[in-house]
């Protein structure tokens, strides 16, 4: 007769279920912050590389992970031309300004369409996961690509996210997006930093500021959901004008205003964590 099986106590089947549920983190990080838009066009990469550059600044160890599989711009507002090397198991961060930087614009061509259905996607995002040899960083930036799909879905449930910032433009069009990105993340428990009012307005000539693009949608987004809100990032052609010549601004010019709205950024982030 075949023997019966053991019956399992209590603590072991809720071992089984926390086991079950249990999200991995990346290897060789503290804490992954996310930053989302859940819409293309705000700024979101602008934003993920220069707070990375700023928590850099303020002496912590820093990653980016270029993690938008269709689109990736961190190549570009980095100025990185080269592809990572491998010992065949693992694949070795490419190092541009002391930070450790991996995405798919490093293994293809920049004008090569990424032409992949959501399991192609998720297996790209678990190999710069799992198989990237990050070192000792305080913190991985994960630049997100737009939308709420398969990207978000593989961070928030396979993968332990320490917290999310959402950047927006004021306009409406803009929030309709980010509500659904926060109710995202408020079902996937994922803990909401704050929001961020990125290209909010400009000032002019005459010193006076400018709100082309409408005025306090972010702000009053994150007070309806009870979100903190982080600031606002004007808009200024250097930002830009930098990014496009493989140098952040934060990178390049330290002492600018718009840098030290980052680094005020950075330092509200550290210190929720270190």
């Amino acid at each position: 007769m075949p023997k019966e099986k053991p019956e399992l106590s209590d603590a072991m089947r809720a071992k089984m279920r926390r086991k079950t549920h249990e999200k991995n983190p990346i290897n060789g990080t503290k804490f992954t912050i996310a930053v989302s838009s859940a819409k293309g066009g705000v700024g979101k990469s602008t934003f993920a590389t220069n707070l990375a550059l700023a928590l850099k600044k303020i002496g912590c160890r820093v990653g980016i992970l270029d993690a938008d599989i269709y689109g990736p711009s961190v190549p570009k507002m980095l100025g990185i031309n080269e592809k990572p090397k491998s010992d065949g198991q693992k694949l070795e961060p490419i190092i541009k300004y002391e930070l450790q930087c991996m995405s798919i614009g490093f293994l293809t061509d920049q004008q090569t369409p990424m032409i992949w259905r959501g399991p192609m996607v998720t297996s790209a995002i678990k190999t710069f996961t799992q198989k990237v040899s990050w070192k000792d960083l305080d913190f991985i930036i994960v630049d997100m690509p737009p939308g709420t799909g398969d990207t978000q879905l593989t961070f928030s449930q396979e993968i332990k996210i320490d917290g999310a910032i959402i950047v927006s433009t004021p306009q409406e069009v803009a929030l309709l997006d980010v509500v659904r990105g926060i109710k995202m993340f408020d079902k996937l428990g994922v803990k909401i930093l704050g929001l961020v009012d990125n290209m909010s307005y400009f000032i002019g000539d005459d010193d006076k500021k400018y709100k082309i693009f409408g005025e306090g949608g972010v702000k009053k987004t994150a007070e309806d959901f009870q979100k903190e809100f982080l600031g606002e990032i004007p808009i200024n052609s250097e930002i830009g004008k930098l990014a496009d010549q493989g140098k952040p601004i934060v990178e390049a010019n330290p002492e600018h205003k718009i840098s030290k709205i980052y680094l005020d950024f950075a330092n509200k982030v550290k210190s929720s964590y270190l």
